[in-house]
């Protein structure tokens, strides 16, 4: 995961950085999302829309009555779309969001081979797409970037739904003002 470089503008820019800083998401004190959560998995194994709409609907629900915010809504499609681009460069897409409409959609089969996805890679991008909708209804920015602290308000998100221990994201410096994971640190913890 790489962030995005900070706008030129300077209201936008001091918004990007407070996103940046912002790195700690509020989470219940008990395990009301493990339930729905759990109900995805069982859903992707079911491999249908039908039955992982309602399960996805209900921990989007339940996240956004937590905060206060409004109730996204949520589309789940079959397999991801892949980008092409000149090179033979090629990227799929797993998830958006858009505030206009409040619509979160999330794509449950791969790309090439229409298997079902993984239970923590779709998770994972339902919670993604959901900080997004946190940035605009619960911190009122005015855009919603991939900044560092958007990604550890996602792994935090997507740690206690799954009852998982969070883990420490260590951070490499990128050319341009931007930021990668370190996944191997990431992974072994120091």
């Amino acid at each position: 995961m790489l962030t995005e470089r900070a706008p030129k503008k300077a209201a936008l820019r001091a918004e990007f950085l407070k996103s940046d800083l912002l790195t700690r998401l509020p989470l219940p004190p008990d395990d009301r999302w493990r339930d729905p959560a759990a109900s995805i998995a069982s859903a992707l194994a079911a491999g249908t829309v039908a039955s992982l709409l309602p399960a996805c609907a209900a921990f989007l629900n339940a996240a956004a009555d937590f905060y206060a915010v409004p109730r996204p809504e949520i589309s789940v499609l079959a397999a991801r779309p892949l980008r092409v681009r000149e090179g033979g460069w090629a990227s799929e897409l797993f998830g958006d969001y858009s505030p206009e409409t409040l619509q979160i959609r999330v794509w449950m089969r791969t790309a090439v081979r229409k298997q079902v996805t993984s239970f923590g890679t779709f998770l994972s991008t339902l919670c993604h797409e959901f900080c997004h909708h946190l940035d605009y209804h619960r911190f009122h920015f005015q855009d919603s970037w991939h900044t560092r602290g958007f990604y550890e308000r996602t792994a935090a998100l997507y740690h206690h739904a799954r009852g998982t221990p969070a883990k420490r994201l260590y951070w490499v410096r990128m050319p341009g003002g931007r930021w990668r994971i370190d996944w191997p640190r990431t992974r072994s913890g120091s």
